[in-house]
């Protein structure tokens, strides 16, 4: 375990570790958010963005941010290894106390981080999520579909907690499992397991920006079902969106009676029931989602 140097007295300072792949079109723009973040009680002393197997301009893009600010750290992995191995290697370089973990295809607000952090100040919190908010056109039956999914998840986080894109959390353990293809919903697990407490911070929006085809949806929808039902067999804990009669309940309390957005809607509870079953395949047939398939239209927000 690192030992972490004393902070500014009444800051939380943390490390902020990205993972990337292939990812020109938007890290650049993190970068740039990241570093003009208004932070008050919270420091931001390391910057660690771990490029797997990149064959774009994405360590180009790090480097030259790298030049100009002496937080950032650029660590290079020369083949994808997956999600969970790119973020080990960032906790075993991480030198603070608390950690913050960010996909390169989000954006979020100019506040985000001071959000995200500030309820660790309470020692009996160990783990925060942020509110995820999709740039998709709602008026498309994808942009739908996303926009859908993300308030269910936010409807769910008012009542109980569901961690997702980008979360903060105590440095209390030195990795999770490298075949996990679900990373959040591998840290929450542990972070509870040592007694600590979970909160939602509404207010710590990150944009992100959801599929926009049918099989994109289904290839990140069977991933994640896959990888949840994994966590649930070998760490004993499920995720509070694998009960479906939840989701059901949110649903149809907020259901849009609107003729095309009742119907659309339907149609994607029937893609997300499907989605689940090609996942609960994938595990029955032990599919390996360690190294993630692209999910294309995804990437460009």
């Amino acid at each position: 375990m690192a030992i972490f140097p004393s902070p500014t007295p009444h800051t939380l300072a943390c490390s902020l570790g990205i993972t990337a792949h292939n990812e020109e079109a938007n890290i650049g723009r993190l970068l740039e958010r990241v570093l003009t973040q208004q932070l008050d009680r919270v420091s931001l002393p390391q910057i660690i963005i771990v490029a797997s197997g990149c064959t774009d301009r994405t360590e180009e893009i790090v480097r030259h941010y790298a030049a100009r600010d002496a937080r950032i750290t650029l660590l290079v992995q020369e083949k994808r290894e997956g999600k969970a191995s790119a973020i080990n290697l960032f906790m075993r370089h991480a030198t603070q106390p608390i950690l913050v973990l960010c996909s390169a295809d989000l954006l979020p607000e100019i506040n985000a981080l001071e959000k995200l952090v500030l309820p660790l100040a309470d020692p009996e919190v160990g783990i925060t999520g942020c509110r995820p908010v999709p740039v998709n056109d709602p008026q498309t039956f994808m942009g739908f579909a996303v926009h859908l999914l993300w308030e269910l998840h936010h409807q769910i986080n008012l009542s109980g907690f569901k961690a997702g894109e980008m979360i903060a959390y105590r440095h209390v353990f030195v990795r999770i499992p490298y075949d996990t293809a679900v990373d959040e919903a591998s840290v929450e697990p542990v972070i509870r397991g040592q007694g600590y407490k979970v909160q939602y911070a509404p207010e710590a929006i990150v944009y992100n920006k959801g599929a926009e085809t049918v099989a994109d949806f289904l290839r990140q929808r069977r991933r994640i079902h896959a990888g949840h039902l994994t966590v649930r067999k070998t760490l004993g804990y499920s995720v509070s969106t694998m009960k479906g009669s939840n989701i059901l309940f949110l649903l149809l309390r907020q259901l849009d009676w609107r003729p095309k957005q009742f119907v659309w809607t339907w149609l994607v509870v029937a893609l997300e029931v499907y989605g689940r079953f090609l996942g609960w395949r994938d595990y029955k047939n032990q599919r390996d989602h360690t190294i993630w398939e692209i999910a294309k239209t995804t990437k460009d927000l």
